[in-house]
């Protein structure tokens, strides 16, 4: 698939269970104001907390769209730090979604490997790289829950040209403005770092896991 190396998508999640306010979406809202900059087409959109329509629409932005990469942001309820998730997994979804479905068998259908690596190396990211008023993280583990089922999809059709990024509630002190000014600046280097590395998936480690309570 032949991407168009000026344009990046950026996903949040709509609002599901408690959360009445999605600080993912918050934050992609935020970032949808100040674009990325640097002849870079934005294009911003909110996913569904649902297994299979999240999945629908994924497929179709990289159908559609081509990306040179697509960054899928999500809320983790139980952290105070952004974290970039390196990979997403096929398999161990047993949490039902807002529509009350979880896929069967608690596995993506999609042929592949248990585990699919992003092509963007995030521990050297976030080793090179400062966010003000925020701490930075990695992990290997985003979830088992939609945003991870969401990633493994992304990563499956972006041929690894995909990354997820964590954000913690809103807060006082973590506002909607905060988290978009640390979205544009991690995705700035994000896609200067796709523009000077080959399609092969880094071998790299992470550092944290996630419980089920983020989306």
């Amino acid at each position: 698939m032949e991407s168009d190396a000026n344009v990046v998508v950026v996903t949040g999640f709509a609002p599901f269970r408690s959360h009445h306010v999605n600080s993912s979406w918050e934050a992609v809202k935020e970032l949808s104001r100040t674009g990325l900059g640097d002849g870079t087409q934005l294009h911003t959109l909110q996913l569904p907390v649902s297994y299979e329509k999240s999945a629908q629409q994924v497929s179709k932005i990289w159908a559609t769209l081509k990306p040179q990469l697509a960054v899928h942001v999500g809320t983790d309820s139980s952290s105070k730090a952004i974290v970039l998730e390196q990979c997403g997994r096929k398999s161990g979804y047993t949490e039902r979604d807002v529509c009350g479905f979880c896929p069967e068998g608690g596995s993506c259908p999609l042929q592949g490997p248990e585990i699919r690596e992003s092509t963007i190396n995030l521990k050297t990211l976030r080793q090179n790289l400062s966010v003000p008023g925020v701490d930075l993280l990695c992990s290997r583990d985003a979830g088992r829950y939609v945003c991870d089922y969401t990633y493994y999809i992304s990563l499956h059709y972006g041929n690894g040209k995909a990354a997820f990024i964590h954000v913690p509630p809103l807060s006082e002190s973590l506002t909607a403005e905060l988290l978009g000014s640390a979205l544009r600046t991690i995705i700035q280097a994000m896609v200067k770092q796709c523009r000077h590395t080959d399609d092969g998936a880094l071998g790299v480690t992470g550092q944290r896991a996630h419980s089920q309570n983020s989306q």
